[in-house]
C-alpha cells in the first residue's frame, strides 16, 4: 500500500466507522469507486489502522480458536472475551455460559453424556436452557457424596442438565477420595457402583472442568483432601486435577496411593474416549490447562483468551500436542 492509498484508507475507515456513511457516500466524498472503499476498508482492517471489538459477555474470540485448532490436537476451542470482566468469578461464569451454549449446539446430541462435578460445571448447569436436548442420560464418572454443599453438589448438578435435556440421571453413590484403599475397592465391586462406572465408561461426551491445586479447591471444601494433603501434593509437581485425579504438568499422575483411592473413570479412560469437553477458565488454572491440553485429556477446550495466549505464547506454550500413548503415570 503507497502513502496515497494509506491515507485514504484512514479517511475511509474515519467516515465509515465514526460518521456512519455508506461506502456510496464514501466513494462520493473521496471520489473514488464502491469497490475501491471496500478494498481499503479491508486494507484498514488487516493493517491494525481499525480493530472490531465485539464486548458483548458472551462474544467469542475465533481467531484465537483458529490458532489453538492449528497448534494442538484440539478438535475444537472455544474462547470467551475478557473484556469488562471485573473478578476470577465472573471470567468462569462467561466460560460455564459457553460451555452451556456448545451444548446446545452438539449434533448429533449426545444420548449418554458422563459429567464430573464442581463450581464450574455447577454453573454449567444453571446456564443450560430447558430442551438442550432430547431424552438425554446424564451419568456422574466420579465420586462426589459431599458433606459440604457450598460448591453445588455433583448430584444437583448431574440432576439439572438431565432435567433441562428431557433425560434421567444416574449418581455414583460414592465420595470422590476415600480415606482407606480398602473401603474404595469394596464399594467400587459394589454391583450398583460397578454398574454406574459402566454406564460412565459408555458416554458419548465428557464433560468436565479442572481444579487448580490450590486451597481453595473443591475437595478441600468437601473434606476428602486437608491442606497438608494439598501442600504435599503440590511439593510432588501436582499443577491442578481431573475428575478428582491430580496430574502434573505432562498430565501424569502425581501421587498414587491417593489416586488409587479415588472413585470413578481414569485419566486414560478419558483420553481414551471420542468426545471430551474441558472447561477451564481464570489465570490460577493456567498450569493445568496446559496439562490438559498437552496429555489429550480433552478433544474441546472451553476458556477464556487470558488462558488461550497462555496456551499459544506462554512461556510452557503447547504445540502440536498429541494424545499420549504411555500410561497415565510413571
Amino acid at each position: 500500500m503507497d502513502w496515497s492509498d494509506e491515507l485514504l484508507s484512514v479517511r475511509a475507515a474515519e467516515l465509515y466507522y465514526e460518521d456512519n456513511k455508506t461506502q456510496g457516500e464514501i466513494g462520493a466524498e473521496l471520489h473514488i469507486t464502491r469497490w475501491k472503499v471496500g478494498r481499503l476498508l479491508e486494507q484498514a482492517r488487516q493493517r491494525g489502522v481499525v480493530r472490531i471489538e465485539i464486548l458483548h459477555p458472551r462474544a467469542r474470540r475465533l481467531v484465537l480458536e483458529r490458532r489453538l485448532r492449528e497448534a494442538t490436537a484440539l478438535r475444537d476451542a472455544v474462547v470467551v472475551s475478557s473484556v469488562g470482566v471485573r473478578s476470577s468469578d465472573e471470567l468462569q461464569s462467561r466460560a460455564a455460559q459457553a460451555a452451556a451454549d456448545y451444548l446446545t449446539t452438539l449434533r448429533p446430541a449426545p444420548e449418554v453424556l458422563g459429567v464430573s462435578w464442581g463450581r464450574t460445571l455447577h454453573e454449567v448447569s444453571s446456564y443450560l436452557y430447558a430442551g438442550w436436548a432430547t431424552g438425554v442420560q446424564v451419568v456422574q464418572i466420579n465420586g462426589g457424596v459431599s458433606r459440604n454443599r457450598r460448591s453445588g453438589t455433583a448430584a444437583a448438578t448431574a440432576a439439572a442438565i438431565a432435567q433441562k435435556g428431557g433425560g434421567s440421571v444416574t449418581l455414583m453413590p460414592s465420595p470422590a477420595i476415600l480415606e482407606h484403599l480398602s473401603t474404595k475397592i469394596a464399594i467400587e465391586r459394589d454391583r450398583v457402583v460397578a454398574g454406574v462406572i459402566a454406564l460412565a465408561r459408555s458416554s458419548d461426551v465428557f464433560l468436565f472442568s479442572a481444579g487448580a491445586a490450590d486451597h481453595g479447591s473443591v475437595h478441600i471444601d468437601s473434606g476428602y483432601l486437608t491442606e497438608t494433603d494439598l501442600d504435599r501434593l503440590v511439593a510432588n509437581g501436582a499443577v491442578g486435577d481431573v475428575v478428582g485425579r491430580y496430574l502434573n504438568a505432562a498430565g501424569h499422575i502425581v501421587d498414587s496411593e491417593i489416586d488409587n483411592r479415588t472413585v470413578g473413570l481414569t485419566l486414560d479412560e478419558i483420553r481414551a474416549a471420542h468426545r471430551t469437553i474441558a472447561v477451564i477458565a481464570g489465570k490460577s488454572k493456567h498450569p493445568v490447562a496446559r496439562a490438559v491440553v498437552k496429555s489429550g485429556l480433552c478433544t474441546v477446550l472451553i476458556t477464556d483468551e487470558g488462558t488461550a495466549l497462555d496456551l499459544l505464547n506462554g512461556p510452557n506454550r503447547v504445540t502440536n500436542a498429541k494424545k499420549p500413548t504411555t500410561q497415565e503415570s510413571q
